[in-house]
């Protein structure tokens, strides 16, 4: 009877036990199920916003190489715009070559004295009125040209007469073609000052004028 009643009692308990079990074991599946789904929510936004950046990303790498390739055309336009201005630079560098060249294939026609006052580069009213009378010359024979020479008396610096030599023929070129002598016809140089001792330091501030006429061809 001791025994009926112990199996009687453990018969329940350990029925209870497996309930708890089965009871246990299903939260648990479910517990761990719900954890499964948060995880998996949570992976998917973290590659939704990994995702998003790595977009971001090409997006900005494509934009930084538009840019690039922008860049890179802007540069090759500026440097055939820069061959060009060589180019150009070379031919107007050959012309004048050409033209310094061909500039004592003239014939000497007549030469001329322009003076000027000491330490002074302005045409006077001689000046001006010998030089209306060459505008007129070249105006009618266009195979005509000029070549003008500065020099200035020895008095004070050599680099200072320079620079006053080459002022006096700029004075000179610059009437001619304000008279409309075209400015390829006219050649000039300033020499300084002329330091020989038979000519009067008066008769060195000037600009010798040589009227030319090219040979024809």
């Amino acid at each position: 009877m001791h025994s009926a009643l112990r199996v009687g009692l453990v018969l329940p308990a350990v029925a209870m036990m497996v309930g708890g079990c089965v009871a246990t074991r299903g939260w648990v599946t479910e517990h761990v199920s719900k954890k499964e789904v948060e995880i998996d929510q949570k992976i998917t936004g973290v590659d939704s916003r990994v995702t998003q950046r790595v977009d971001g990303v090409d997006t900005r790498l494509k934009t930084a190489e538009g840019g690039l390739a922008e860049t890179g055309q802007v540069a090759r336009g500026a440097r055939e715009r820069a061959d060009g201005a060589f180019t150009k630079a070379d031919e107007t560098d050959s012309r004048l070559t050409r033209l310094w060249s061909n500039r004592n294939v003239r014939d000497l026609v007549e030469t001329q004295q322009i003076l000027f006052g000491f330490d002074k580069w302005d045409l006077n009213d001689n000046a001006q009125t010998a030089l209306t009378s060459l505008v007129k010359e070249m105006k009618e024979n266009v195979r005509l040209t000029v070549d003008l020479e500065g020099y200035a008396d020895p008095v004070g610096t050599y680099a200072y007469n320079v620079g006053l030599s080459q002022r006096r023929v700029e004075a000179v070129r610059r009437f001619l073609v304000e008279k409309g002598v075209e400015l390829p016809r006219i050649h000039l140089i300033g020499l300084g000052p002329i330091t020989e001792q038979g000519t009067p330091n008066d008769q060195k501030r000037r600009v010798t004028v040589k009227l030319m006429v090219a040979k024809e061809s």
